[in-house]
């Protein structure tokens, strides 16, 4: 292989984005696969008296206590039942292990860097902040959540306390 090969193997590599997707709603969110450490399927979530309104409870996944948000709720979106479908992402934020409530998870995509837009100012329904940016795909966008401005440090504090 030419020099000019392998640096154009190199670039490409690098350009590559992995996220998980999931649905929220009627739309199409994804994180990174990294802070990703295990989807599992809705288990019985214990409410925790007095804890924030942002928390849903806590789950015992294999002997760790792990508080559980509904991430759809978490970042605005209108309060939805949960079904058969939904299925609890367990993340990693900031070396914490928190698990997110979603309605749907779709499949891993590997991403280019370069389909990836800023936020714009106005992005609908939930709060801009949350968002890392929008990835045009073949027949829809895909909303890349960041994670550790989901939760912010106060709260941070508030679920290390759960």
């Amino acid at each position: 292989m030419t020099q000019v090969g392998k640096d154009a193997t190199k670039d490409l590599n690098t350009e590559l984005l992995q996220f998980v997707s999931f649905n929220l709603g009627d739309e199409e969110y994804a994180i990174e696969i990294l802070k990703v450490q295990e989807i599992i399927r809705m288990i019985e979530i214990t409410r925790v008296p007095n804890s924030p309104e942002f928390i849903n409870g806590v789950i015992n996944l294999r002997g760790r206590v792990i508080p559980v948000l509904d991430l759809g709720k978490r970042i605005g979106l209108p309060e939805k039942e949960h079904s058969g479908d939904s299925r609890i992402i367990v993340v990693e934020i900031q070396n914490k292990v928190i698990g997110f409530i979603v309605d749907k998870v779709n499949i891993v995509l590997r991403i280019n860097q370069n389909i990836v837009e800023p936020t714009p100012e106005l992005v609908g329904k939930i709060e801009s902040e949350f968002i890392s940016g929008i990835a045009k795909m073949e027949k829809n966008l895909l909303i890349l959540l960041d994670l550790d401005k989901v939760i912010s440090q106060p709260e941070m504090s508030v679920l290390s306390a759960a």
